[in-house]
C-alpha cells in the first residue's frame, strides 16, 4: 500500500493551487520537507553501468538490466540509515502505525518515505537516510470522495493489522538477512497476511519477500517479476 506517491502529489497539486496541504515544522504538524544529506550525481548512477560497457555487449535488453541494477546499488550503498530505523524515526516524529517505507529518489536525494496511519489519518513522514533525521511531514488532506476511500484503506488496513504481532519495522528487521531492505509495505489485496519486502543484493539484483504478520516467518515471493534473481544475491 505505497500511499507516498498519491499523497506527495496530492500536496504539490495543493501548493500550486493554493489547496488545503499546509507546511509547518515538527510533531504532528505538517511540514515541509528539508533537503536530504544523501544526493546521488549522474555519475554514482553510471559508474557501474560505465564498467559493464567495457565488455562490448550491445544487446538493450542487458544494457537496461544494467542500469536498473547500477542504480539499485548505488542507491542501496548510499543509504546508511536502515529501512527499519528509518520506521522508528518516522515514529518518534509522529505517532501512528507505519504502513510502508520506501526508499524514493526525489530530485536527485535520497529519502525513505514512511506511510504512518493514526486513527483514519495517512501521514507521510521523509526521513533522511543519512543521518535517519525527519526531513518533513504532512497530512493527506484530500476532497470529500478521496476522504471516503482513504477511511475505507484505513478500516482495511486496521482490519488486516489487528492481531499482528509483527510490525513494519520488524519485517524490515528479519528481511535485512537477504539484502538491502529499499522498501515494507503491507500486502494490498483486502486479505493481507504479510508484509511484502523488497530487498536489493550486492550485485543490484531485485528480490521480494513475504513476512507473515503473526509468525514473522520469510519466504520468498514468487508471484513477483525479479524471480529470476532470488537467491542470486542473498550470499
Amino acid at each position: 500500500m505505497k500511499r507516498n506517491i498519491v499523497i506527495a502529489t496530492v500536496a504539490a497539486a495543493a501548493l500550486i493551487g493554493g489547496g488545503t496541504a499546509a507546511f509547518a515544522t515538527g510533531g504532528d504538524d505538517d511540514s515541509a520537507a528539508s533537503k536530504s544529506s544523501v544526493q546521488l550525481k549522474d555519475h554514482d548512477r553510471k559508474d557501474q553501468d560505465d564498467r559493464d560497457d567495457q565488455d562490448g555487449r550491445d544487446d538493450d535488453r542487458k544494457d537496461d538490466d544494467r542500469d536498473d541494477a547500477a542504480e539499485n546499488t548505488a542507491e542501496a550503498k548510499a543509504a546508511e540509515v536502515t529501512a527499519a530505523d528509518a520506521i522508528k524515526a518516522a515514529l518518534a516524529h509522529t505517532s501512528g502505525t507505519a504502513v510502508s517505507a520506501e526508499l524514493d529518489d526525489e530530485d536527485g536525494g535520497l529519502v525513505w518515505d514512511v506511510d504512518v496511519l493514526k486513527g483514519k489519518t495517512w501521514h507521510n513522514v521523509e526521513v533522511d537516510p543519512g543521518t535517519g533525521k525527519v526531513l518533513g511531514s504532512w497530512v493527506d488532506k484530500d476532497d470529500k470522495d478521496d476522504a471516503a476511500e482513504d477511511a475505507a484503506d484505513a478500516a482495511r488496513v486496521n482490519s488486516a493489522l489487528k492481531g499482528a504481532s509483527v510490525s513494519a519495522a520488524d519485517a524490515a528487521q528479519a528481511g535485512a538477512d537477504k539484502g538491502t531492505v529499499t522498501s515494507v509495505d503491507l500486502d494490498d489485496d483486502g486479505t493481507a497476511t504479510a508484509w511484502n519486502v523488497e530487498t536489493t543484493g550486492k550485485q543490484g539484483a531485485e528480490s521480494e519477500y513475504n513476512v507473515d504478520l503473526k509468525t514473522g516467518k520469510v519466504t520468498a515471493d514468487r508471484t513477483d517479476t525479479h524471480d529470476d534473481h532470488d537467491g542470486q544475491d542473498d550470499d
